[in-house]
Order: C-alpha cells, then structure tokens, then sequence
C-alpha cells in the first residue's frame, strides 16, 4: 500500500502546534466537537445501522458496536466532563535546587501523538479524541472494520469542526485499510510516540508483537467475584447480577463467580436473577448438584470454561474449599484485570487485597466499576492490565510523559 508516512508526518506536525494551544482552548474545542455530535446524532446513528446491518446478529460484539441516542448523549456528558478536568500539562512534580546553583524542575508533557489500535466500539473515537486532546497530543485511529461507517462520519466531524475553528485538522486522523495500515502504524517510529491497543485478546497480541513503537496493553478482562463463607447472600446476588449482566460485552464483566464450599446451597439464590437474562452458567460438579432443578440454563463446565472472557450472557462456576484455594484459583485463572471478595470478614478481605495480582480488586462491590467515567476521571483510554507507567483505568496523567528542566546562571562541569 502507499506509504503512511505523509500521514503520521501530518499529526506529528499537529502535535506541536497543539503544544502551543492553551487548555482553556482546549476545552472549547472539546466542547465544540460534543456540541456537533448532538447536531449530528441522526447521521452518526444512520452510519452505525450501516455497520449494525452488516455484523452477524449472533456476533457478541454487537452491544459493544451499537449506538443509541441515550448512549451518544452519555458520551457527549464524558467528553464534557473531560474538557471541564484541569490539565493534566505544565504540572511540576518534583522541583531541587543543587548545591551549584541549578534549579531542576521535573514537569508533565504530552506524548506527541498517540496511535490507538481498536476494535468494534465507537465509542472509543470519542473518548481518544478528547482525552488526548486534553493531554496536548495528536492522535492517529485505526479503528475495525466492523465501525468502519461510524468512525468515517465520526472522525469526518471532528476534522470539520477543527477546520472551522482555525485548528490543524491532523489533530486526529483515522487510517484506512486493514492489516497493512495497522503494521504501518505499529512501525512508525519516527513519527508515533505510543501505541495503545483495545480489543480482544488476539488484538492486543498482535500489537505486543509486532509493534516497533512502544505499546501500553489494554488488556482482556477474564473477571472474577469469590463469594466467602462470611460473604453476605443478598449482596452476593446483587453484585453479580450487575456485574455480569450490566452490560456483557464490556471487559469489566463478571465471568466466573467462585463460591466457597460452605456456600454452594445458596446459589440457587445467588443465580435466580441471572435466569431473566437467559444467562448460561457452566458449572463444575459441586455448583452443578446445587443448581440442578434449580437454574434453567445450566451446563457442565469444562476445563477451558474457566480462565475465559465470555463477553456473552454465559458465565462459570468454581467451587473452592475457602480462602486460600480460592486466591489460588484466582491467581491461576486471572488476565489480572478486575477481580472482586464478597465478605463479611475483614482478615478475608485483607488477604485477598494483598495476594490478588490485578490492576482493580474490589472488596463487596461489583466490578463493573473499573471504568474511567466511574473512578471520576472523566473518561477512560482503556484499562492496563501492565505494570510498567500505567495501570488500570487510563485517563489524562496515563497518557502524559515529562520532562526535566534545568535552568542555570552559567554554570559548566
């Protein structure tokens, strides 16, 4: 294909006049783009049919592709939210003066541009667009075929609106093409300064593999909640019903509920909700005996049912013997993203805040909320399952780096 360089070029050179840009004004554009979306919800909605039309109805990714009015209006409420936090930008974070006179500042920046690798949710073109503009960096889109239609129109509305206010309009810019865009995007090394992936599993293994610029990886959510023997029932059943069933396609969702021993009798009421959702539950022997007659859409797990995201109205049942078999359980099954205790005792809780590897642990709540909107950052990039400079939800200081500034009266070594 014909080289992107002239492209990622572009939104370099966007990139530093965006330095200039001061963030009251960037807010305004921000609050800009929000406004033409409502002006635009029509077009967006009759482009998202278009992709909605061409995705098999079976296809689980379809809640994550679809768009509704009350969905563009919650995202146009984020994207406000957004523009109205202070700038992650210009923040000093440490500041020394030397025994020879040099004051040494260490202060936040932007990235530059950023690239985002990302699969069937527009949604995301929303939430890159403001964040990173708030973060002062230009940003570079490689969205799925799948929202193909809705990022064009999307993105087309963006550019439109940075045009008419005298912005550079390589500001944000979504490729074309499929694989071959996304290899070229993944090697620009010259030209892009970080890469984020969201998607699926294999996803994100592609970009970790491939890509020559540096990557966060915004990785697969297998989530699950471990009812204790302490835990409280009502709460239980609660917790998982809203963390599976909120919405099933998101990574945050619940797919294996862990159940000690000596609470298994109480999944019939744990699980009686799940039934007006049609939820199947694979189950291993001991939950299957207790849900038996009990549960209409019950089936014997198998091995390869455990340690998997669902991202469907399906999830799994492991039974353990307490406390310490099921952070075991946990740990060997984990993608280290969100995972929930539901206990009353509180050296449970402890131990398992401490000895849980993920990037959200949650003692009595669901894990629906491992979400930037809900951790009060406005909006969210995606949510690092990595350790390396971000982890879990990822907002404004995530997506800035820094810089140290020396400023001398003439002194030399």
């Amino acid at each position: 294909m014909q080289s992107l360089n002239p492209t990622f070029q572009a939104a370099r050179t966007a990139s530093r006049k965006l330095a200039l840009r001061t963030d009251e004004e960037i807010s305004r554009i921000i609050n800009a783009v929000a406004d033409e979306a409502l002006n635009n919800i029509p077009a967006i909605l009759e482009a998202n049919r278009s992709d909605m039309d061409r995705m098999d109805p079976e296809n689980p990714k379809r809640d994550r592709l679809l768009l509704t009015e009350e969905r563009l209006r919650d995202i146009v409420a984020d994207m406000r939210a957004v523009a109205a936090l202070p700038s992650p930008l210009g923040i000093t974070l440490m500041s020394v003066e030397r025994p020879n006179g040099l004051r040494i500042d260490k202060v936040t920046v932007p990235f530059g541009v950023i690239g985002i690798v990302y699969e069937a949710r527009p949604n995301v073109t929303f939430d890159v667009f403001s964040l990173c503009m708030k973060a002062g960096s230009a940003c570079i889109l490689k969205g799925g075929s799948d929202a193909q239609d809705t990022n064009i129109v999307v993105v087309a509305m963006m550019r439109r609106v940075l045009s008419q206010n005298g912005w550079d309009t390589d500001c944000v810019n979504l490729l074309s093409g499929g694989h071959e865009a996304t290899a070229c995007l993944l090697n620009a090394v010259d030209f892009v300064d970080l890469i984020i992936p969201r998607g699926s599993k294999n996803l994100i293994q592609y970009v970790r593999n491939n890509a020559k610029v540096p990557v966060i990886e915004t990785g697969a959510g297998v989530c699950h909640t471990y009812v204790h023997e302490s835990g409280n029932v009502e709460m239980a059943r609660d917790i998982v019903f809203n963390a599976k069933t909120r919405r099933v396609s998101v990574c945050n969702a619940l797919d294996c509920l862990v159940i000690d021993r000596a609470r298994v009798l109480s999944l019939p009421e744990i699980c009686a909700p799940l039934a007006d959702k049609r939820v199947m539950i694979f189950a291993d022997s001991a939950a299957y005996k207790a849900l038996e007659g009990k549960y209409p859409y019950l089936y014997e797990a198998e091995a390869d049912d455990f340690g998997r995201e669902w991202l469907d109205y399906k999830m799994s049942i492991a039974t353990v013997d307490g406390l310490r078999q099921a952070i075991e359980f946990v740990s060997n099954h984990t993608s280290h993203h969100s995972e929930a205790i539901i206990a009353e005792d509180k050296a449970a809780q402890d131990a398992f805040l401490k000895e849980i590897d993920a990037a959200c642990v949650y003692v009595n709540a669901s894990t629906a909320f491992t979400d930037g909107g809900q951790f009060g950052f406005g909006a969210e990039i995606g949510i690092s399952t990595q350790k390396l400079h971000a982890r879990g939800p990822m907002a404004l200081p995530e997506i800035t780096t820094y810089k140290y500034i020396v400023r001398g009266n003439g002194q030399v070594r």
